[in-house]
């Protein structure tokens, strides 16, 4: 890491993009430390790789700046940004080997020929695809060629990492690999990286702190726990979490309790709910058990189960309200749930309430 922690990796302030009369990036303040690994969420369309371009130099800023470790950069060309991209096409040349497409960019610049063998077998090692050097894309899977690029990546010894999507090409296991990867490669160089992503395991997995997207607008920004445990609003408390989070519709009794059609949940531990208001109860799927009767918050008809190994995932709605649909994450194999109505509660500390309104979590 950094020692310089006063200036940071990138730092966008008021960055605002328009294609013409629409705006795909609205005013984006965003602070990125030295050596940090921010991974921007959201789903296609929302603007996060427009902004990773924006950083990169490939689209131009609408309105405000752009700083790369304290450097102004906003109307830099891209390749005196000191920065590497790696994209989800890999883009190799195929005539050339593993050692020339990862020293390409470096010949082109008139490196030396004793600076560029360093760096190349350096990055070599770091990835550990030294007896890959002689080879050719073609005999390469997919994943060996994502380190390519990645390598012809790090022998530019950059300010920052930029990855737009770059797993997207692989397989789920060969993901899971290369996740791994990335995550020692970030700890074995500390450079700022900035990556793009729709897959949440990814952001979850990798990020330092996750900045989630919704229609140009960061909805919020924060560790991977914060996000999960704290989501500041329905967006991400929907969008965060696999299962997604139950939501329902419901209002603030007299005693601190919340209210629905088919339920009844304890007081969350939330302060400042005014009885007769209007709110949106949210519970993951994990964070509800199965509970003996007397005790049930509310009663799912389970409808499936998908069976995971080591827990089961109970898919029904809420009993007599077959609009309401519930998902429920129990230990063991429980296909025998399946037709059934099952009792379920949950902790008052477990439980989310979101202003109906505005969408806002009240403990936010």
């Amino acid at each position: 890491m950094s020692t310089n922690a006063g200036v940071a990796g990138l730092e966008l302030q008021g960055v605002i993009k328009r294609f013409g009369e629409v705006t795909v990036v609205q005013e984006m303040n965003l602070r990125v430390r030295q050596g940090e690994f921010v991974v921007l969420l959201g789903e296609s369309g929302c603007g996060k790789s427009t902004t990773l371009r924006m950083v990169a130099g490939l689209e131009t800023v609408t309105q405000g700046r752009i700083f790369i470790a304290g450097r102004d950069v906003t109307d830099v060309p891209p390749k005196q940004r000191n920065i590497a991209m790696v994209f989800q096409n890999y883009a190799l040349y195929p005539h050339m080997d593993v050692a020339e497409n990862m020293s390409f960019a470096l010949r082109l610049a008139g490196t030396p020929k004793a600076e560029i063998e360093r760096r190349v077998q350096e990055a070599a090692r770091i990835l550990n695809m030294g007896h890959l050097l002689q080879r050719k894309p073609k005999e390469l899977s997919g994943g060996q060629r994502q380190r390519v690029a990645i390598g012809r990546s790090i022998v530019r010894e950059p300010e920052v990492f930029l990855f737009d999507e770059p797993l997207s090409n692989l397989d789920a296991k060969l993901r899971g690999h290369m996740r791994a990867e990335l995550a020692v490669l970030h700890q074995r160089l500390g450079k700022t990286t900035v990556y793009v992503t729709h897959d949440q395991v990814e952001a979850m997995t990798l990020a330092s702190r996750i900045v989630i997207f919704d229609k140009g607008l960061i909805q919020q920004v924060g560790t991977p726990q914060e996000v999960f445990n704290r989501p500041a609003n329905l967006f991400v408390a929907g969008f965060i979490g696999t299962p997604t989070m139950n939501l329902l519709p419901a209002t603030v009794r007299a005693d601190g309790g919340l209210e629905g059609e088919g339920f009844v949940l304890p007081a969350p531990s939330t302060a400042g709910l005014v009885a007769g208001t209007a709110v949106v109860a949210g519970v993951r799927p994990q964070a509800l058990r199965i509970a003996d009767g007397a005790a049930a918050a509310l009663r799912i008809r389970v409808a499936m189960v998908e069976y995971l190994g080591t827990e089961s995932v109970l898919v029904g709605h809420l009993d007599q309200f077959p609009a309401t649909r519930l998902t429920a994450v129990v230990p063991g194999h429980r296909t025998d749930l399946v037709g059934s109505t099952v009792p379920l509660t949950a902790d008052p500390a477990d439980l989310h309430v979101f202003e109906r309104s505005t969408g806002h979590n009240y403990a936010a």
